[in-house]
């Protein structure tokens, strides 16, 4: 593996292991929620109550906007290497359809081990970290494998260009209420397990 592969692949894993460690150390406290599409479907699965939607997905933004000031305040450009956008010769279409399909994927393992018989409680954080780290390894250089609106919308925000951030907002959302649809058709109704893992135990 020569050096431009070994980085792109620490990139696609790095997301996953950070993610795997915030569920570790959050996940009792508030659902460890890092993405708007999770708070979202977790409340269409009725996991969640609506009226705490809009302070979650705002503090979700605000933690991605603080990220990115301290990474371009200490390195430098942080913010134009953050940036997620289609990669070379992949049509905005392609990447929307991938973004998509990997945060079905996703969503579908997080509501999937947080309920019922499928409830794994903490090693539940393996499946999602793992989930994330593979979605990047392959996905990445297609659509960067976000699967993130506000990973992908705060480098946008700052460096003042919205023009792909369309296909990372709604490419997740389709992605989204697709898993929320199939967790619906194989598990039928919200279980008490799964509002436990959506609100924490500090809830």
């Amino acid at each position: 593996m020569n050096n431009a592969h070994a980085i792109q692949a620490a990139a696609a894993v790095a997301p996953g292991l950070t993610v795997m460690v915030v569920i570790y150390f959050m996940g009792t406290v508030s659902g460890a929620h890092l993405n708007p599409v999770v708070t979202l479907a977790f409340a269409l699965r009725r996991n969640f109550p609506w009226k705490r939607v809009p302070g979650y997905i705002a503090a979700q933004i605000a933690g991605a906007v603080a990220a990115l000031v301290f990474l371009q305040m200490t390195f430098g450009r942080a913010v134009a290497r953050a940036a997620t956008t289609p990669g070379a010769h992949v049509s905005a279409l392609q990447a929307l359809a991938t973004e998509a399909l990997l945060t079905a994927g996703l969503v579908n393992t997080i509501l999937g081990t947080a309920a019922g018989a499928r409830n794994i409680g903490p090693n539940g954080a393996i499946a999602v970290g793992g989930y994330i780290a593979l979605a990047g390894l392959w996905a990445s250089p297609i659509s960067g494998a976000s699967m993130n609106p506000a990973r992908s919308i705060a480098p946008d925000l700052i460096r003042g260009d919205f023009s792909t951030s369309w296909i990372y907002v709604m490419g997740p959302l389709v992605g989204a209420l697709i898993a929320v649809g199939f967790e619906w058709i194989l598990r039928g109704p919200p279980t008490a397990e799964g509002s436990i893992t959506a609100q924490g135990t500090g809830k």
